[in-house]
């Protein structure tokens, strides 16, 4: 069994729930496997015409419900073992906001940001042919996304192999989700993990009691907040909590160093000036801060590690000093440094809710592309029409007209990506409703306990209507 430290940690916070569990013990370790993973290796040619070998991973951890689901990364470290606990990840994060996926994930093992796109798009494609070849990709067998260092590009790339490849499908471009509009993507899904940390980070700070209980004021609004990882992710959901929430976005750190502004640093400005200088370093708008790591150990509300997993462990958690975890990334936080965490009294926002939105979107996506028609096409003109009436009745029974811009904003349907968002919104309240609930009515320890524990019997329920468990 794999023993890598982030895969340890998943079992670790898997285990303790489970000792909650009303469930037989070879249920749970069916519910706890991994049931199929996949190592392949691949020449690919150089731009130079020499030949390198790729080391890439495939895990499909959960058949409890069809197709499996989990983003794709691309990292010079991923291995095996982090694949895994990945998908298993996935697994209990689906179960949890109710998307009807088992989990997945897959690594390629190069650094993409230091290959050109030629190459990392003979990898992409040779890396969808090979998963092709043991059926592991397909609209009903297991759809990627987007993860650490892909993005729609590389979404096409897997889409547009697939079709060709795959000419009796009927819905290929289901193979995938996290794609570019133009290649049948959604509306919404590149900010959407991003947003949905937004959402989740919001829901939990307007708990009034659990507020009281760290001593801070509820909601978003002045609260001094530090992202670390500034891609995708950390980007919108930085962008989410200035914008929307009216927060002070204080530091954010990325692997060059960080940049730190008590008073509140320009989000987008910042994203600007790093994506024409590839460097933070050079931003006027904040002092920049050599040491990223030292960074997330500075004075504020809530701290949102976005980046990878074990940033923070037993050898830093003790200088944390934010009252507030929110795990955009994947397992931000080993076991041991939650157990030190736990002990000061920091609440941690669990990475197993806080970061679903991503898998939402895309689910929404998947059936997009199953149906082969988009949300709003079949609903926003008989909304727009019905709404039209009321107006006009309401004009006529009242004998005054609506200014012409307010009744357009009252009138026109919603669009897809509207569509998208609110659902989006609508799931993480709801989840967090139902972790809240077993949280305390369940007396748990902490939210992420009680997380992996409705993803658990979420998961386990299913296979005893399989009729595999009594």
């Amino acid at each position: 069994m794999p023993k890598g430290s982030f895969y340890t940690s998943v079992n670790h916070y898997f285990d303790r729930a489970a000792k909650h569990s009303r469930f037989s013990p070879d249920l749970l370790e069916q519910v706890r496997a991994c049931n199929a993973s996949y190592r392949m290796r691949f020449p690919v040619r150089e731009d130079d015409g020499s030949i390198r070998v790729v080391v890439a991973f495939r895990a499909e951890h959960s058949y409890h419900r069809l197709p499996t689901k989990g983003g794709i990364r691309f990292s010079a470290e991923v291995n095996l073992d982090e694949t895994i606990a990945l998908a298993s990840l996935m697994t209990y994060k689906c179960a949890l906001v109710g998307v009807p996926f088992g989990g997945a994930k897959g690594g390629v093992r190069i650094n993409p940001f230091k290959e050109s796109e030629r190459f990392l798009e003979r990898v992409t494609r040779r890396y969808t042919s090979e998963l092709m070849r043991k059926n592991f990709i397909g609209p009903g067998i297991d759809v990627p996304a987007p993860d650490y260092g892909t993005g729609e590009r590389e979404m096409a790339w897997i889409a547009d192999t697939y079709k060709n490849l795959k000419q009796d499908g009927v819905t290929p471009y289901a193979c995938v989700t996290g794609k570019p509009l133009a290649m049948q993507g959604i509306p919404g899904r590149r900010q959407a993990t991003g947003l949905g940390v937004y959402y989740g980070i919001r829901t939990s700070l307007q708990d009034t009691e659990l507020m009281k209980e760290l001593g801070l004021a509820p909601g978003v609004s002045d609260k001094a907040v530090i992202v670390q990882g500034f891609g995708n992710v950390g980007y919108h959901a930085a962008k989410s909590l200035q914008d929307e929430g009216k927060a002070r976005i204080v530091g954010i750190a990325e692997f060059e160093g960080g940049l730190w502004n008590p008073d509140g640093i320009d989000v987008e400005a910042a994203f600007l000036h790093r994506q024409e200088a590839r460097t933070l370093k050079g931003f006027e708008g904040a002092e920049f801060i050599p040491d990223s790591a030292a960074l997330i150990e500075y004075e504020c509300d809530i701290l949102v590690p976005a980046a990878l997993e074990n940033v923070i462990t037993a050898e830093n958690a003790s200088r944390i000093q934010a009252k507030v975890i929110a795990e955009a990334a994947n397992g931000p936080v080993d076991k041991d440094g939650e157990a030190i965490l736990l002990q000061r009294g920091i609440f941690m926002i669990p990475d197993l809710y806080l970061n679903a939105g991503g898998v939402t979107v895309s689910y929404f996506e998947w059936l997009k592309n199953r149906a082969g028609v988009s949300f709003d096409r079949m609903t926003s003109r008989h909304e727009e029409l019905v709404k039209m009436e009321l107006v006009s009745e309401m004009e006529r029974l009242t004998g005054q007209r609506l200014p012409e811009d307010r009744k357009s904003r009252l009138i026109v349907g919603p669009s897809e990506e509207e569509l998208v968002i609110h659902a989006l919104d609508y799931t993480m309240i709801r989840a967090y409703e139902r972790i809240r609930s077993e949280w305390k009515t369940r007396g748990l320890k902490d939210m992420r306990t009680a997380a992996f524990l409705l993803a658990m019997e979420h998961v386990g329920k299913s296979y005893q209507y399989h009729g595999i468990f009594p």
